[in-house]
């Protein structure tokens, strides 16, 4: 079930601070997309699936002294049922094989016939 949370963390004006706070949500398991929000955008915003939303906060109180979680929300995921087949469009797909073991290698050789020694001429003089 993916879940929405939303902590507000205090930055004092700070652009590693930031930096710190992204870095720290992204490294708890379960978290797909961030984002700041607010005012002053000192909210973040935590989309996951799995998320611990305690863990989350502890941790960026760590980094930051001050994070307060405000709201912890499910997301429903958004289905479009609307699909256009490819015979609507108009538009007739191409099938290309595929080469399971690798694009076959071709190799060339040349033949160069060496008239020097049929002559009896020495290429040297």
């Amino acid at each position: 079930m993916k879940q929405k949370v939303v902590i507000k963390v205090s930055f004092n004006g700070e652009n590693k601070s930031r930096t710190k706070v992204m870095q720290a949500a992204v490294a708890v398991p379960g978290v797909e997309s961030i984002a700041f929000e607010g005012e002053e955008s000192d909210q973040i915003v935590v989309i996951g699936d799995g998320l611990d939303s305690v863990n989350l906060t502890s941790i960026l109180r760590k980094k930051v002294k001050f994070a307060q979680l405000l709201s912890v929300s499910s997301v429903e995921e958004k289905k479009k049922e609307e699909k256009v087949t490819e015979l609507e469009l108009g538009v007739q797909s191409m099938v290309w094989p595929t080469y399971q073991t690798g694009v076959p290698q071709y190799y060339f050789h040349t033949v160069v016939p060496n008239d020097h020694y049929q002559n009896g001429a020495c290429s040297i003089m």
